[in-house]
C-alpha cells in the first residue's frame, strides 16, 4: 500500500518542477509593477521554557503616524490568543526596557531599534534586537546586535528556552501585487511570495497569480466566479495547503479583505485545515508547522 505522503504528493504543485520553475510565457504581472507595502506584520512564536513550560508569544510591528511601532503579547499556550490591552503591551520608545506581570510569571522585555534598517513594511531585517524574559529564562530573541544580546544572555544565568516562529500576519493597503517571505521547513531556504491581481488580455476576467521566487505556480482565472479555493503545493518537502478567499474584493470593495493562507502540514495529517476545530496544545505542540496569512485590502477601482 502506498503512503499517504505519496498519494498527497502525485496531486500537488511541486514548486521544484522544471515547468513552474522555468521561466514563463503568460505572465500577466505588468514589468512595471510594484508590490504594495506591508502596513503590518504581525509574528507569532511558540517558546518552550525549561521547566517545560509553553508559551505563546506574538509581535507585532506596524507603522503608524509617530513610525515604527511595536506590540508585544504573551499567553500559555492552553489559553485563548491575547485580546486586549490587558495582555497587549505597545513599546513605543526606540530603545528601552519594559517589565509587567503576565499571569504568575515576571516579564521582561528589551530592545533596540535605533539602528534597525528596513526592506519593505514595518518589520526590521537587521541592526536591530527583541529579547523577552520570562522569570528571568530567556524565552524569545530576535534580530542581530551581538553585543547587547551577549549581555542579556549572561544576565539569564539559565538555558534559553527553545522558540519557533508558526504564525507570519502580513497586512497591506492598496492595489497588487502583494509580496512576502516564507520558510516553510526548517532545513529549507526563505522563499519569496508574490501574489497578483490583473485582468487577462483584451478581457476585463480577473485573474489570480500566485508566485514562488518570481516563477509562476498557479493562476486562478475567472475570479469573480472563483473567488474561494485551495491547492496543494509541494515546497522544500513539506506539504503546504493554499487557501485563497476574494469574496469582498467584489462584494464588498470599500472595506473588505482578501485573505491568503499558506499552511504547512504532515502528510499523515488527513484533516480539512479549513474545517479545523481547535488543537490540544499539549499533544500537538511539536508538531505545530508555519502558516503565512496575507490580509489585503484592495483599493477601489
Amino acid at each position: 500500500m502506498r503512503s499517504v505522503v505519496t498519494c498527497y504528493n502525485e496531486h500537488a504543485i511541486k514548486v521544484s518542477d522544471s515547468y513552474c520553475s522555468g521561466p514563463s510565457n503568460q505572465s500577466y504581472l505588468s514589468p512595471v509593477s510594484v508590490p504594495s507595502m506591508p502596513n503590518a506584520v504581525t509574528c507569532i512564536y511558540k517558546s518552550k521554557l525549561s521547566n517545560q513550560r509553553r508559551l505563546v508569544i506574538t509581535i507585532t510591528w506596524c507603522n503608524n503616524f509617530l513610525g515604527q511601532g511595536l506590540t508585544i503579547s504573551i499567553a500559555d499556550d492552553k489559553s485563548s490568543p491575547p485580546k486586549g490591552s490587558a495582555n497587549s503591551w505597545q513599546l513605543q520608545k526606540r530603545k528601552g526596557a519594559k517589565s509587567f506581570q503576565s499571569g504568575n510569571s515576571r516579564i521582561e522585555v528589551f530592545w533596540d531599534l535605533l539602528s534597525a534598517q528596513f526592506d519593505s513594511g514595518p518589520e526590521p531585517v537587521n541592526g536591530f534586537y527583541v529579547a523577552v524574559l520570562v522569570d528571568s529564562e530567556l524565552g524569545l530573541l530576535l534580530g542581530d546586535i551581538n553585543e547587547e544580546l551577549d549581555v542579556i544572555r549572561l544576565r539569564t544565568g539559565l538555558p534559553n528556552a527553545k522558540f519557533s516562529l508558526v504564525s507570519r500576519n502580513v497586512h497591506f493597503s492598496g492595489n497588487s501585487p502583494y509580496s512576502a517571505k516564507a520558510q516553510f521547513s526548517s532545513s529549507g531556504i526563505s522563499h519569496d511570495i508574490l501574489i497578483e491581481y490583473a485582468h487577462e488580455q483584451d478581457s476585463r476576467n480577473p485573474v489570480l497569480s500566485v508566485m514562488v521566487d518570481k516563477k509562476k505556480i498557479f493562476q486562478v482565472k475567472r475570479l469573480r466566479w472563483n473567488f474561494r479555493g485551495n491547492q496543494t503545493l509541494y515546497v522544500d518537502g513539506v506539504l503546504v495547503d493554499m487557501m485563497w478567499d476574494a469574496h469582498d474584493w467584489f462584494f464588498d470593495p470599500r472595506y473588505g479583505y482578501a485573505v491568503f493562507m499558506f499552511r504547512t502540514r504532515s502528510g499523515l495529517d488527513n484533516r480539512l485545515w479549513l474545517e479545523e476545530k481547535n488543537l490540544d496544545m499539549q499533544k500537538e505542540w511539536d508538531n505545530i508547522g508555519f502558516c503565512l496569512l496575507i490580509c489585503a485590502c484592495k483599493s477601489p477601482n
